[in-house]
């Protein structure tokens, strides 16, 4: 709009002369330019039906990339944005194996490495208190026998004495072992108390199932999938980084530095979830629901195995529990077609994978070993 002044008045006008068909055009584009901010405006860049011009900014950054650090990782993102109502999974990528933190070592002579509160407490008390008396004990009866042995032979004491009782050293003998017996009853109690006290009222569950011969993992709190883990190929697993025999398709996956609930049943028979580097064990028993509290203090990849002998291939069910920051723990919820926080705040997620038979042979079961696939077998060289 065009102001004219004229020796310091305001002329208006020029402007009513002008033709009104010269406004238009510029009136017509200034309204399609508001109108595009407008709409742009009005639909944030993480709501269903966003444009979005870089899918990375849908992502959260993993703590398995080299140029993140894990504090950075763990920081909250946008890990549960939702484009074209669809979950952005990018923000999850399984760990490597350079994230593998619970696994048997060669040459080992004692406990795995512990990563939770409970495994550091049972470890103290084995190397302060149980070992230290295993030593002590065995140095002392050992010590007895070879003073028994020189200085009571037919040799050294050919009249032997007749003493039948001995007040003092019954005593001592009945004394020592109850002070020895309450000496490791305190710490004991303690990490059994510990190790069964109630998850709290918020903690995630997961309920783990045993099969005949596989794991299956349901999230009953965020949509109720199960993920089906089967022992991955020695020769896949080779080929990944990652130790044979103890590889799986599919890992359990829980958010790391918070409380889990683990729920255990068997499909078939008796099972035993057990992962030494987490101090945990706890059967799977069918028709029984087993409760314990897992709390894991930093991400990494912790292994373990089925512990009850469970049939023909009971050495086929490895354990696989990938720990994450919680951003990449929805990331990977997303991507699984679960829900974050219940179904009415879920968006229009993939289908949930339907639960697993207890029939050997059902879909997701894997295949019997082969003599090319069984643990042991070399790998062929490739051509």
């Amino acid at each position: 709009m065009a102001i004219l002044q004229t020796g310091g008045e305001m002329n208006l006008g020029n402007l009513a002369s002008r033709p009104a068909r010269r406004l238009l055009p510029l009136l017509a584009a200034l309204a399609l330019g508001g109108g595009a901010v407008a709409a742009t405006a009005a639909v944030p860049a993480n709501e269903p039906g966003a444009a979005v011009t870089n899918v990375e900014d849908t992502q959260s950054p993993n703590v398995a990339s080299d140029s993140v650090s894990a504090a950075a990782a763990a920081e909250p993102s946008t890990t549960d944005a939702v484009v074209g109502a669809q979950p952005a999974t990018g923000g999850y990528t399984p760990l490597g194996p350079e994230w593998i933190k619970g696994q048997p070592t060669d040459g080992a002579m004692t406990f795995q490495q512990q990563h939770t509160p409970d495994g550091h407490y049972a470890l103290w008390m084995h190397d302060a208190i149980l070992l230290p008396l295993i030593v002590a004990i065995s140095l002392v009866v050992l010590g007895l026998l070879l003073w028994v042995v020189a200085r009571y032979n037919r040799r050294a004491n050919a009249v032997p004495s007749r003493t039948s009782h001995n007040t003092l050293i019954e005593v001592i003998w009945t004394a020592v072992p109850v002070l020895i017996l309450v000496a490791i009853a305190v710490p004991s109690i303690t990490l059994l108390s510990r190790q069964y006290r109630s998850p709290p009222e918020d903690a995630l569950t997961v309920k783990v199932t045993g099969y005949q011969w596989y794991w299956g993992y349901t999230y009953p709190d965020n949509g109720g999938f199960e993920v089906i883990s089967n022992m991955m190929d020695e020769g896949d697993a080779i080929a990944q980084g990652l130790p044979p025999q103890l590889a799986v398709d599919n890992r359990m996956v829980v958010p790391a530095g918070e409380p889990i609930r683990i729920q255990t049943t068997g499909a078939d028979v008796i099972h035993s979830f057990a992962v030494p580097s987490l101090w945990f064990k706890i059967d799977a028993v069918p028709g029984r629901l087993n409760e314990r509290v897992l709390f894991i203090e930093e991400p990494g990849i912790y292994y373990g195995q089925c512990s009850e002998l469970c049939g023909a291939r009971h050495a086929y069910m490895p354990i696989a529990v990938e720990a994450l920051p919680r951003p990449q723990f929805n990331a990977w919820l997303l991507s699984k077609g679960g829900t974050l926080g219940g179904p009415e705040a879920a968006p229009a997620l993939a289908p949930a994978q339907e639960p697993e038979s207890g029939v050997e042979g059902a879909p997701g079961a894997g295949a019997p070993p082969t003599e090319e696939t069984a643990p042991g077998t070399p790998v062929p060289e490739a051509a």
